[in-house]
């Protein structure tokens, strides 16, 4: 199984298991800064060299001997599961993506015919009920989950803590797992743990959301879009990353942690 998801800077100073939909292109972004003093000129994601992935079959063999020896300092970043199936819905269904089309080919067009989903039209760009639409894509959601149709879960609304369970099962550990919502805070801690190349100023940092402005914008509060029955389905695919990450599953409209996080419970939780 290996390493999954896992990128790594190239002096391994520091280890970090991706977590779609949770900060990840900055994240990234940051990693090869600290090494080379400049960003990749892109989105991160598209990197070859520079910087270790598992993706990358170079890199599998560097990953594998500093994780299960615990070499370098490992973290992960994890973000509300409301926001993030939010985000989700209108960047990877409603969104046209950077190759100009849609996501996953067939996809929108057998969740428009099987789900009763509008994706506000060709562009993306039209009105559309958002909320009547999300809720329906929330079922679809449950059902790739649950039962693996009418396709196998996708990675940016698959469960959290299924990501950062990889990483823990095949021999690593975390020493920091940080919230996007506290995003400077988290990431000055793991800054402050390692030793980089190239100083950063994280104030001085932009955000690289590459999924900004590939959807519609969201037209109303977070909380609008969740009913009971929305909620429910949301704490049956999320609740393991409610009661991990110690998020605020009764408010859909509080999208801060009310809790810290058990970096041991994680460990215990998801290691089995």
């Amino acid at each position: 199984m290996g390493f999954p998801g896992t990128w790594m800077t190239e002096s391994e100073s520091v280890v970090y298991r991706v977590v779609p939909k949770c900060a990840c292109s900055t994240i990234g972004q940051i990693m090869y800064y600290s090494d080379h003093g400049e960003f990749f000129d892109g989105d991160i994601h598209d990197a070859k060299d520079k910087m270790h992935k598992w993706a990358l079959d170079a890199s599998q063999a560097p990953i594998t001997a500093n994780v299960t020896t615990h070499k370098s300092y490992a973290f992960t970043c994890v973000r509300n599961p409301y926001t993030r199936i939010l985000s989700s819905f209108f960047d990877k269904i409603c969104g046209i993506q950077r190759n100009g089309r849609r996501y996953r080919g067939n996809l929108v067009p057998m969740l428009v015919q099987k789900y009763g989903i509008e994706v506000g039209g060709d562009d993306g760009k039209q009105e559309f009920d958002q909320i009547a639409s999300f809720r329906r894509f929330l079922l679809f959601a449950r059902d790739t989950i649950r039962w693996r149709r009418p396709m196998d879960p996708d990675i940016h609304w698959s469960a959290m803590s299924g990501h950062v369970s990889t990483f823990i099962v095949n021999g690593g550990r975390y020493d920091k797992i940080f919230w996007t919502e506290a995003f400077n805070d988290g990431m000055q801690q793991v800054l402050d743990s390692i030793e980089t190349k190239h100083s950063i100023d994280l104030a001085e940092i932009p955000r690289f959301n590459e999924s900004e402005g590939h959807g519609p914008k969201r037209a109303h509060p977070v909380e609008d879009y969740f009913d009971d029955l929305s909620m429910h389905l949301v704490r049956e695919i999320f609740k393991r990353d409610f009661d991990l990450f110690k998020y605020d599953f009764e408010n859909p409209g509080n999208k801060m942690p009310i809790g810290e996080i058990d970096l041991d419970e994680v460990h215990a939780k998801l290691g089995d």
